[in-house]
C-alpha cells in the first residue's frame, strides 16, 4: 500500500487539529474546573450535587467534540457511547445518573488535562511549522499519536462497560419476552380452556338437574345429550391444554431433542410443498450432542415461529430448514421461495425473534429481497449439555 506523503493534505489537516486542542483545552478546562469546584463545594447544600451532576453532563457533551475529531483527523475508528438513562424522573434521578456515570467524570478529566495538553500540542506545532519545518511530519506524528490516545482512553467508555451495557439490554429484552409470554399464556387460557371448562361445568350441571327429573324416555335422551355435549367440551379442553403446553415447552423437544420436535413442527406446517428438515449436531467426535437446554428452547421457538411466519404471509410452495453444529457455533438456516420483502421492523415478530437471539449472544440476519426467497441465518453459541447422572 502507498504510504501517504509527508507534506500531505492528511499532515495538515492533523496539524489543525492540534492547533485547535488549545482554545477547546482552555474551553474545556474552564467548563470542567468551574462546575465541579462550585459543586463540589456546595455539596451539602441543597444545589451541590445536582450542579455537580450537570457539570459532568455537560463535560461529557463536550467529549463528542473529541471524538469526532479523532475520528475524522486520526482515522479512529470509535463510535458514540450510550447516553445516560437516569433509573428514575426528575433532578434526583439524573443526578444519581451521572454521579455514577464513569464516563462522565472520565470526560471531566480529560478536560482538565486539556489545558495543559493544549498548550504543549500548540507550541511544538506552531514552532515546527516555523523553525523546524523538516520535523513537522514526525512531531505531528508522535503529537497525534498521544491525542489519539488520550480521547479514545477517557472518551470512550471501554470494552467492559460496553460489555456491562449491552448485557443490560439484553436482560430488558430478555424480562419484556418473558412478560408477553405470560400474558399470551394467560390470555390463551382464559380464552380458550378456561372458558371451556366453565361450559363443562354448567353443562354437567343442567345434566346432573336433568338426571334428577328423569320421567320419560325424551328426558333420558336430553340428559345423554348433555352429557355427550360435555364430553366433547372436555376433549377440546384437552386439546387446547396440549397446543397451550406445546407453545411452552413441548415434550417432544425436551425427550427427543432438535431432529424430533423440529420435524414435528414441519409436519404441522401448511407449506403446499412441505418443509425440507435436516438436522446435523455430530460433535468431535461424530457421535451426536445436545446443545443446552435454553440454547435448545430458542432454536426450537425460533424456528417455530420462522415456519408460522411462512406459512402465514410468504406465500411460499416450500420451505426448508437446516440445524447444524459449527464448532462452537449452533448455526440455524430457515428458507423459502415465497414473496420475500421481509424485515425486522420495530414491534415486529421478526424483530422480536431477533432481541430473544441477541439475548443469548446470538447473531440474527434476515435475507429478504422483493419477489423472494427469504433466508433467516441464526447463529447461537453452543453449549454441550451437561450429563445427567
Amino acid at each position: 500500500m502507498e504510504r501517504p506523503p509527508l507534506y500531505g493534505a492528511r499532515m495538515w489537516k492533523q496539524a489543525g487539529t492540534l492547533l485547535l486542542n488549545l482554545p477547546l483545552g482552555i474551553a474545556g478546562f474552564v467548563l470542567a474546573i468551574t462546575t465541579l469546584s462550585v459543586g463540589t463545594g456546595l455539596a451539602v447544600t441543597v444545589v451541590g450535587l445536582p450542579l455537580l451532576a450537570f457539570g459532568l453532563s455537560r463535560c461529557r457533551a463536550l467529549g463528542r467534540t473529541g471524538r469526532h475529531r479523532a475520528r475524522a483527523a486520526y482515522g479512529s475508528t470509535i463510535g458514540e457511547p450510550q447516553p445516560v438513562r437516569p433509573r428514575r424522573p426528575g433532578a434526583a434521578g439524573f443526578t444519581t445518573a451521572h454521579l455514577t456515570d464513569l464516563l462522565s467524570w472520565r470526560s471531566a478529566l480529560y478536560h482538565v488535562l486539556m489545558l495543559p495538553w493544549g498548550i504543549l500540542c500548540f507550541t511544538l506545532t506552531l514552532v515546527s511549522t516555523l523553525a523546524l519545518f523538516p520535523l513537522l511530519p514526525w512531531v505531528v506524528r508522535a503529537l497525534v499519536a498521544v491525542d489519539r490516545i488520550l480521547i479514545e482512553s477517557l472518551l470512550f467508555p471501554g470494552a467492559l462497560a460496553e460489555r456491562v451495557r449491552e448485557l443490560e439490554d439484553d436482560r430488558g429484552s430478555v424480562v419484556d419476552t418473558a412478560a408477553a409470554d405470560l400474558r399470551r399464556i394467560e390470555r390463551d387460557l382464559h380464552d380458550g380452556a378456561q372458558a371451556r371448562l366453565v361450559a363443562l361445568a354448567m353443562d354437567l350441571g343442567m345434566a346432573k338437574e336433568r338426571m334428577r327429573e328423569v320421567e320419560t324416555p325424551d328426558d333420558v335422551a336430553a340428559a345423554t345429550k348433555m352429557v355427550e355435549n360435555a364430553h366433547g367440551e372436555v376433549k377440546l379442553a384437552l386439546q387446547e391444554l396440549r397446543d397451550l403446553a406445546r407453545g411452552i415447552h413441548p415434550a417432544v423437544l425436551t425427550d427427543r431433542g432438535l431432529d424430533a420436535a423440529l420435524s414435528a413442527v414441519a409436519a404441522r406446517c401448511t407449506v403446499p410443498g412441505g418443509v425440507r428438515v435436516n438436522v446435523d449436531l455430530a460433535g468431535p467426535d461424530g457421535r451426536p450432542e445436545r446443545p443446552d437446554s435454553a440454547v435448545e428452547g430458542i432454536a426450537y421457538f425460533t424456528v417455530s415461529e420462522l415456519l408460522t411466519n411462512v406459512s402465514k404471509h410468504a406465500g411460499a410452495r416450500t420451505a426448508s430448514v437446516e440445524v447444524w453444529r459449527s464448532e462452537d457455533q449452533l448455526m440455524l438456516l430457515v428458507g423459502d421461495d415465497g414473496r420475500g420483502g421481509a424485515a425486522p421492523y420495530p414491534g415486529s415478530g421478526l424483530a422480536g425473534l431477533a432481541e430473544r437471539v441477541r439475548a443469548v449472544d446470538g447473531v440474527f440476519l434476515v435475507e429478504s429481497p422483493a419477489g423472494g426467497p427469504t433466508t433467516v441465518t441464526v447463529e447461537l453459541p453452543w453449549r454441550t449439555r451437561a450429563a445427567h447422572r
